[in-house]
Protein backbone atom coordinates (compact mmCIF):
# COMPACT_ATOMS: atom_id res chain seq x y z
CA UNK A 1 0.00 0.00 0.00
CA UNK A 2 1.70 2.50 -1.36
CA UNK A 3 4.90 1.63 -0.54
CA UNK A 4 4.12 0.79 2.63
CA UNK A 5 4.85 -2.62 4.42
CA UNK A 6 1.29 -3.78 5.27
CA UNK A 7 3.18 -4.11 8.75
CA UNK A 8 4.30 -0.52 8.71
CA UNK A 9 0.20 0.00 7.89
CA UNK A 10 -1.00 -2.62 10.95
CA UNK A 11 1.70 -0.68 13.53
CA UNK A 12 0.30 2.70 12.11
CA UNK A 13 -3.58 1.61 12.85
CA UNK A 14 -2.57 0.17 16.28
CA UNK A 15 -0.48 3.29 17.25
CA UNK A 16 -3.89 5.62 16.77
CA UNK A 17 -6.03 3.06 18.63
CA UNK A 18 -3.91 3.08 21.19
CA UNK A 19 -3.33 7.05 20.99
CA UNK A 20 -7.49 7.20 20.37
CA UNK A 21 -8.66 5.04 23.62
CA UNK A 22 -5.55 6.27 26.33
CA UNK A 23 -7.09 9.89 25.55
CA UNK A 24 -11.18 8.67 25.81
CA UNK A 25 -10.42 6.44 28.72
CA UNK A 26 -7.84 8.28 30.85
CA UNK A 27 -8.01 6.30 34.39
CA UNK A 28 -11.05 4.84 33.67
CA UNK A 29 -14.76 5.05 32.18
CA UNK A 30 -16.19 6.41 35.57
CA UNK A 31 -19.75 6.80 33.75
CA UNK A 32 -20.11 2.74 32.82
CA UNK A 33 -17.81 1.31 35.66
CA UNK A 34 -20.55 3.00 38.70
CA UNK A 35 -24.17 2.85 36.57
CA UNK A 36 -23.56 -0.37 34.67
CA UNK A 37 -23.32 -3.88 36.43
CA UNK A 38 -19.84 -5.05 35.48
CA UNK A 39 -22.11 -8.92 34.63
CA UNK A 40 -24.24 -7.08 32.09
CA UNK A 41 -24.61 -8.33 28.34
CA UNK A 42 -25.53 -6.22 25.77
CA UNK A 43 -25.46 -6.80 21.90
CA UNK A 44 -25.38 -3.49 19.64
CA UNK A 45 -25.89 -2.68 16.13
CA UNK A 46 -23.50 -0.81 13.98
CA UNK A 47 -26.07 0.85 12.12
CA UNK A 48 -25.82 4.47 9.22
CA UNK A 49 -28.18 6.90 9.47
CA UNK A 50 -27.28 8.26 6.17
CA UNK A 51 -26.87 6.50 2.80
CA UNK A 52 -23.08 6.76 1.95
CA UNK A 53 -20.04 4.84 1.12
CA UNK A 54 -18.13 3.02 4.01
CA UNK A 55 -14.43 2.90 5.33
CA UNK A 56 -12.89 2.05 8.88
CA UNK A 57 -15.01 -1.18 9.14
CA UNK A 58 -12.38 -2.85 10.36
CA UNK A 59 -10.50 -0.48 12.56
CA UNK A 60 -13.88 -0.31 14.49
CA UNK A 61 -13.79 -3.68 14.94
CA UNK A 62 -10.33 -3.79 16.13
CA UNK A 63 -11.09 -0.41 18.78
CA UNK A 64 -13.68 -3.03 20.12
CA UNK A 65 -11.02 -5.75 20.49
CA UNK A 66 -8.95 -3.47 21.69
CA UNK A 67 -10.68 -2.63 24.89
CA UNK A 68 -12.16 -6.05 25.23
CA UNK A 69 -10.92 -9.30 23.41
CA UNK A 70 -13.69 -11.30 24.92
CA UNK A 71 -16.13 -9.22 22.73
CA UNK A 72 -17.84 -10.96 19.91
CA UNK A 73 -17.49 -9.00 16.44
CA UNK A 74 -19.42 -9.89 13.36
CA UNK A 75 -18.67 -7.63 10.23
CA UNK A 76 -21.68 -7.83 7.55
CA UNK A 77 -20.39 -5.26 5.03
CA UNK A 78 -17.09 -3.59 4.42
CA UNK A 79 -15.15 -1.08 2.75
CA UNK A 80 -15.93 -0.04 -0.09
CA UNK A 81 -19.72 -1.08 0.04
CA UNK A 82 -22.57 1.58 -0.51
CA UNK A 83 -25.09 1.76 2.52
CA UNK A 84 -28.72 2.93 3.22
CA UNK A 85 -30.24 4.12 6.64
CA UNK A 86 -30.75 1.04 8.95
CA UNK A 87 -28.58 -1.28 7.25
CA UNK A 88 -26.31 -3.55 9.46
CA UNK A 89 -22.41 -2.95 9.39
CA UNK A 90 -21.36 -5.38 12.30
CA UNK A 91 -22.60 -6.71 15.52
CA UNK A 92 -20.88 -6.57 18.61
CA UNK A 93 -21.75 -8.91 21.92
CA UNK A 94 -20.00 -8.79 24.96
CA UNK A 95 -19.94 -7.02 28.11
CA UNK A 96 -22.39 -3.68 27.97
CA UNK A 97 -19.21 -2.06 29.98
CA UNK A 98 -16.86 -3.05 27.16
CA UNK A 99 -18.90 -2.06 24.28
CA UNK A 100 -20.11 1.38 26.10
CA UNK A 101 -16.56 2.26 26.75
CA UNK A 102 -15.07 1.62 23.17
CA UNK A 103 -18.23 3.25 21.12
CA UNK A 104 -16.89 6.69 20.66
CA UNK A 105 -13.41 5.70 19.29
CA UNK A 106 -15.03 3.25 17.22
CA UNK A 107 -17.62 5.76 15.85
CA UNK A 108 -14.71 8.40 15.59
CA UNK A 109 -12.70 6.32 13.19
CA UNK A 110 -15.28 4.74 11.27
CA UNK A 111 -17.64 8.14 11.07
CA UNK A 112 -14.87 10.20 9.77
CA UNK A 113 -13.05 7.65 7.29
CA UNK A 114 -16.42 6.78 5.44
CA UNK A 115 -17.11 10.98 5.47
CA UNK A 116 -13.83 10.36 3.44
CA UNK A 117 -15.03 7.33 1.13
CA UNK A 118 -18.58 8.79 0.69
CA UNK A 119 -17.18 12.51 -0.46
CA UNK A 120 -14.78 10.76 -2.58
CA UNK A 121 -17.20 8.49 -4.67
CA UNK A 122 -19.53 11.65 -5.74
CA UNK A 123 -16.26 13.24 -7.23
CA UNK A 124 -15.60 9.81 -9.01
CA UNK A 125 -19.29 9.67 -10.22
CA UNK A 126 -18.85 13.21 -11.15
CA UNK A 127 -16.35 12.61 -13.29
CA UNK A 128 -17.41 8.92 -14.58
CA UNK A 129 -18.06 9.57 -18.17
CA UNK A 130 -14.46 10.55 -19.09
CA UNK A 131 -10.97 9.24 -18.75
CA UNK A 132 -9.89 11.54 -16.26
CA UNK A 133 -8.65 9.61 -12.83
CA UNK A 134 -9.38 11.69 -9.35
CA UNK A 135 -6.87 12.02 -6.90
CA UNK A 136 -6.18 12.96 -3.38
CA UNK A 137 -3.30 15.07 -1.76
CA UNK A 138 -1.67 15.49 1.52
CA UNK A 139 -3.27 17.79 2.80
CA UNK A 140 -4.56 14.71 5.58
CA UNK A 141 -5.20 15.00 9.33
CA UNK A 142 -2.19 14.36 10.68
CA UNK A 143 -1.71 10.37 11.69
CA UNK A 144 -4.40 9.73 9.49
CA UNK A 145 -2.76 9.84 5.99
CA UNK A 146 -2.51 5.60 6.05
CA UNK A 147 -6.32 5.83 6.77
CA UNK A 148 -7.73 8.45 5.00
CA UNK A 149 -5.94 7.44 1.84
CA UNK A 150 -7.02 3.89 2.18
CA UNK A 151 -10.63 5.93 2.38
CA UNK A 152 -10.20 7.48 -1.01
CA UNK A 153 -9.84 3.96 -2.45
CA UNK A 154 -12.59 2.73 -0.84
CA UNK A 155 -14.66 5.23 -2.49
CA UNK A 156 -13.49 4.46 -5.67
CA UNK A 157 -10.44 7.36 -5.93
CA UNK A 158 -6.60 7.34 -6.74
CA UNK A 159 -3.84 7.88 -4.30
CA UNK A 160 -1.69 10.94 -4.87
CA UNK A 161 2.35 10.47 -3.14
CA UNK A 162 2.22 9.98 0.00
CA UNK A 163 4.50 11.57 1.71
CA UNK A 164 7.72 14.14 0.29
CA UNK A 165 9.77 11.24 -0.05
CA UNK A 166 7.87 9.40 -3.12
CA UNK A 167 7.37 11.94 -6.08
CA UNK A 168 9.30 15.42 -6.39
CA UNK A 169 6.17 17.83 -6.67
CA UNK A 170 8.40 20.93 -8.15
CA UNK A 171 5.83 23.84 -6.89
CA UNK A 172 6.63 28.02 -7.58
CA UNK A 173 7.75 28.04 -4.05
CA UNK A 174 10.46 25.30 -4.64
CA UNK A 175 11.53 27.54 -7.82
CA UNK A 176 11.58 31.29 -6.53
CA UNK A 177 15.28 31.45 -6.34
CA UNK A 178 16.06 30.10 -9.61
CA UNK A 179 13.65 29.69 -12.37
CA UNK A 180 16.35 28.16 -15.22
CA UNK A 181 15.05 26.04 -17.28
CA UNK A 182 18.33 24.19 -17.56
CA UNK A 183 19.44 24.37 -13.90
CA UNK A 184 15.71 22.43 -13.55
CA UNK A 185 16.64 19.88 -15.92
CA UNK A 186 20.25 19.05 -14.21
CA UNK A 187 17.99 18.60 -10.87
CA UNK A 188 15.92 16.38 -12.50
CA UNK A 189 19.07 14.32 -13.87
CA UNK A 190 20.67 14.28 -10.63
CA UNK A 191 17.26 13.02 -9.08
CA UNK A 192 17.00 9.93 -11.12
CA UNK A 193 20.36 9.22 -11.10
CA UNK A 194 20.74 9.12 -7.23
CA UNK A 195 17.05 8.14 -6.45
CA UNK A 196 15.85 6.05 -9.53
CA UNK A 197 11.94 4.93 -9.34
CA UNK A 198 11.29 8.01 -7.79
CA UNK A 199 9.02 10.47 -9.95
CA UNK A 200 8.81 13.76 -10.87
CA UNK A 201 6.08 16.70 -10.91
CA UNK A 202 6.09 20.01 -12.58
CA UNK A 203 4.13 23.31 -11.23
CA UNK A 204 2.60 25.00 -14.26
CA UNK A 205 0.67 28.60 -13.49
CA UNK A 206 0.73 29.05 -17.35
CA UNK A 207 0.70 27.58 -20.73
CA UNK A 208 4.16 29.54 -21.12
CA UNK A 209 5.42 27.38 -18.28
CA UNK A 210 3.78 24.08 -19.92
CA UNK A 211 5.50 24.60 -23.05
CA UNK A 212 9.07 24.72 -21.71
CA UNK A 213 8.40 21.81 -19.05
CA UNK A 214 7.42 19.86 -22.28
CA UNK A 215 10.76 20.08 -23.19
CA UNK A 216 13.02 18.79 -20.29
CA UNK A 217 13.17 15.32 -20.39
CA UNK A 218 12.59 12.91 -17.16
CA UNK A 219 9.07 14.79 -15.93
CA UNK A 220 6.48 12.34 -15.05
CA UNK A 221 3.37 14.89 -14.11
CA UNK A 222 3.01 18.60 -15.14
CA UNK A 223 0.16 19.93 -12.31
CA UNK A 224 -1.98 22.61 -14.37
CA UNK A 225 -2.23 25.17 -11.19
CA UNK A 226 -5.62 27.12 -11.10
CA UNK A 227 -5.77 27.18 -14.77
CA UNK A 228 -8.84 27.55 -17.09
CA UNK A 229 -10.24 24.83 -19.15
CA UNK A 230 -9.45 26.40 -22.37
CA UNK A 231 -6.15 26.41 -21.41
CA UNK A 232 -5.96 22.96 -19.78
CA UNK A 233 -7.59 21.91 -23.06
CA UNK A 234 -4.50 23.82 -24.54
CA UNK A 235 -1.79 21.83 -22.86
CA UNK A 236 -3.30 18.73 -23.56
CA UNK A 237 -3.21 19.57 -27.02
CA UNK A 238 0.25 20.80 -26.50
CA UNK A 239 1.76 17.21 -25.62
CA UNK A 240 0.09 15.96 -29.00
CA UNK A 241 0.84 11.81 -29.58
CA UNK A 242 3.02 11.35 -26.50
CA UNK A 243 1.65 9.55 -23.57
CA UNK A 244 3.92 12.05 -20.89
CA UNK A 245 4.60 13.59 -18.75
CA UNK A 246 0.53 13.19 -17.39
CA UNK A 247 -1.40 16.36 -16.78
CA UNK A 248 -3.18 16.89 -13.62
CA UNK A 249 -5.64 19.65 -13.29
CA UNK A 250 -5.87 21.25 -9.43
CA UNK A 251 -6.97 24.32 -7.37
CA UNK A 252 -10.33 26.24 -7.84
CA UNK A 253 -12.22 22.78 -8.89
CA UNK A 254 -15.24 21.94 -7.64
CA UNK A 255 -17.96 19.02 -7.79
CA UNK A 256 -20.27 21.44 -9.80
CA UNK A 257 -17.16 22.07 -12.05
CA UNK A 258 -15.32 18.88 -11.80
CA UNK A 259 -17.53 17.58 -15.04
CA UNK A 260 -16.37 20.33 -17.51
CA UNK A 261 -12.35 20.47 -16.40
CA UNK A 262 -12.27 16.49 -16.60
CA UNK A 263 -13.49 16.89 -20.13
CA UNK A 264 -10.58 18.86 -21.42
CA UNK A 265 -8.31 15.85 -21.31
CA UNK A 266 -6.45 15.95 -18.47
CA UNK A 267 -5.30 12.78 -17.01
CA UNK A 268 -5.84 13.67 -13.40
CA UNK A 269 -7.83 15.83 -11.41
CA UNK A 270 -6.79 16.18 -7.61
CA UNK A 271 -8.87 17.84 -4.62
CA UNK A 272 -7.63 18.25 -1.42
CA UNK A 273 -11.04 18.60 0.14
CA UNK A 274 -11.62 14.35 0.00
CA UNK A 275 -9.67 14.73 3.33
CA UNK A 276 -9.01 18.50 4.80
CA UNK A 277 -13.15 19.34 5.17
CA UNK A 278 -14.94 16.47 4.58
CA UNK A 279 -17.91 15.99 6.56
CA UNK A 280 -18.11 12.77 9.19
CA UNK A 281 -20.55 10.09 8.18
CA UNK A 282 -23.49 9.95 10.63
CA UNK A 283 -23.46 6.10 11.83
CA UNK A 284 -24.44 4.89 15.83
CA UNK A 285 -25.11 2.11 17.45
CA UNK A 286 -28.47 0.38 18.59
CA UNK A 287 -28.26 -1.56 22.11
CA UNK A 288 -30.51 -4.36 23.14
CA UNK A 289 -29.44 -5.61 26.69
CA UNK A 290 -29.36 -9.44 27.51
CA UNK A 291 -30.60 -9.85 31.11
Amino acid sequence: MWGMTNQKVSDNVDALIRLALDEDFGDGDVTSTYFVPADLQARALLRPRTAGVLSGVEVAKAVFKAVDPSLRVEVYLHDGDEVSPEAIVMMIEGRAQSILGAERTALNFIQRLSGVATMTRRYVKAIAHTKCRLLDTRKTTPGYRLLEKAAVVHGGGNNHRLGLYDRAMVKDNHLMTDGDVAHLQDCINRLHREKPGVEVELEADNLQQVESFLKLTGVDYILLDNMGNDDMRRAVEMRGSAAKPYFEASGGLTLATAPAAAETGVDFMSFGCLTHSVPSLDLGLDFTVER
